[in-house]
């Protein structure tokens, strides 16, 4: 395939980063720098290592009791064209795809589009932030608010952060938040 991500890390089995068993791949660089952010080690764009997506399909296909991948940061809309390319390659498999996010969709469908302040500044990336966002099922958006932590939510640290079911958002038009 040979498109490659800057990661910070991954997961290959969590019960935490969304349903069921889920890998997790940890992008590097975050231009957000959310006070109190659980992930402060993947702020720094110049930190991590590349990893061609196919090391990551491989471990992905290496485990038949995964239910998903989960894409966090670290900022993963600030690396759309490689984490579109995994997520096509995991839904071609079944699997279902969650994005983490600290811009809120509404931010992200804007840098999509257009956007002096966008981490997408080609043209190339805004197409593929687009796709990236038909893409996933399930997207968690909106910064870590540190004043707004709450440990009794699932999937999300803070209560501003929304946790969007992408698939019915597309179907009707309408944001559609889940059950989680």
């Amino acid at each position: 395939m040979g498109a490659a991500l800057r990661l910070a890390g991954v997961i290959r089995e969590s019960i935490v980063d969304g349903p069921g068993i889920r890998f997790v791949v940890f992008c590097q660089g975050c231009p957000h720098r959310c006070p109190g952010c659980h992930n402060a080690e993947t702020h720094d764009f110049s930190g991590g290592y590349d990893c061609d997506i196919d090391k990551i399909l491989a471990a992905v296909d290496a485990n038949p009791l995964l239910q998903g991948i989960t894409f966090s940061g670290g900022e993963p809309a600030c690396q759309p064209a490689p984490f579109y390319a995994l997520a096509k390659e995991i839904k071609r498999r079944g699997l279902n795809v969650w994005m983490y996010t600290g811009y809120t969709l509404e931010e992200l469908s804007r840098l999509a589009r257009s956007g002096p302040e966008s981490p997408c500044r080609l043209a190339e990336d805004r197409k593929a932030l687009r796709k990236l966002l038909d893409t996933i099922d399930v997207l968690v958006d909106g910064k870590y608010i540190e004043a707004q932590r709450d440990l009794t939510l699932r999937y999300r640290g803070s209560t501003n952060q929304r946790v969007i079911d992408m698939n019915r958002t597309r179907e009707t038009g309408t944001l559609t938040l889940t059950e989680y």
